[in-house]
């Protein structure tokens, strides 16, 4: 059965992905990092590195764990050496999202810090620290000592979950159909699942169309012309 398809009229407005605990779908490919999280505060050591793709839902596990610990939210491309953001303040725990980003004296500082203040550190990279390109000793032994989890490639009931959420955090609804088809068809990565969505969300927008199967194949078209024009110009 088709869902009736909804939306309000065009507005520039943010899109606001949910990132409570019960938004996050738990499947095989990141059972492991969510049990890390549960595993709080008993980790080894001082913190905890949670790797993966881009869109694989590392930021959603981090804000999950950020209310839970009430812990502050850094961004790795924000960390400067001595700058105020490596304060640690009050809190008894810090996210730092994209580590692998990060200024390495500054990373290097904030974990001392962390050790120092007896605090709890979670990070997120899209890959093990061993592939970071580091290049001060101590900060290599100290981020390869730490536990790190990966989150993998989603399966279909994973990836069919994603789009859906995708679509409900733009306040678009759309029938099964519209995500089997997607799925069936799709590159199997979160990142893709993201990029579908957004094309989607725009084209219906654009020509004032319902998400249905059709306009889903010409998102995928646009998408794969997209993909060859790039390509050409790199050859």
């Amino acid at each position: 059965m088709t869902v009736r398809f909804f939306r309000q009229l065009p507005l520039n407005l943010d899109v606001s992905p949910a990132y409570s605990v019960d938004d996050f779908i738990v499947t095989p490919c990141n059972a492991e990092a969510m049990a890390w999280l549960r595993r709080w505060p008993n980790w080894p050591g001082y913190g905890l590195i949670i790797y993966g793709p881009s869109g694989c839902g590392k930021s959603h596990l981090a804000r999950v764990w950020q209310e839970q610990t009430k812990a502050r939210l850094i961004y790795g491309a924000d960390l400067i050496k001595n700058d105020q953001v490596l304060r640690l303040g009050s809190s008894a725990a810090v996210v730092v999202e994209s580590a692998d980003d990060a200024n390495e004296r500054a990373l290097l500082r904030l974990y001392n810090g962390i050790v120092e203040a007896r605090k709890t550190l979670l990070l997120t990279a899209t890959t093990v620290p061993t592939r970071w390109s580091m290049t001060l000793p101590d900060l290599v032994s100290r981020m390869t000592a730490l536990a790190a989890v990966g989150i993998g490639k989603p399966d279909d009931s994973l990836l069919q979950a994603i789009l859906v959420k995708q679509f409900s955090d733009r306040q678009l609804q759309i029938g099964a159909e519209v995500v089997v088809y997607l799925v069936s068809r799709m590159e199997r990565s979160f990142e893709a699942a993201r990029e579908i969505v957004a094309v989607l969300d725009e084209m219906a927008l654009d020509q004032q169309r319902p998400v249905t199967v059709s306009l889903a194949g010409e998102a995928l078209e646009r998408l794969a012309e997209g993909r060859a024009v790039v390509n050409k110009g790199q050859d």
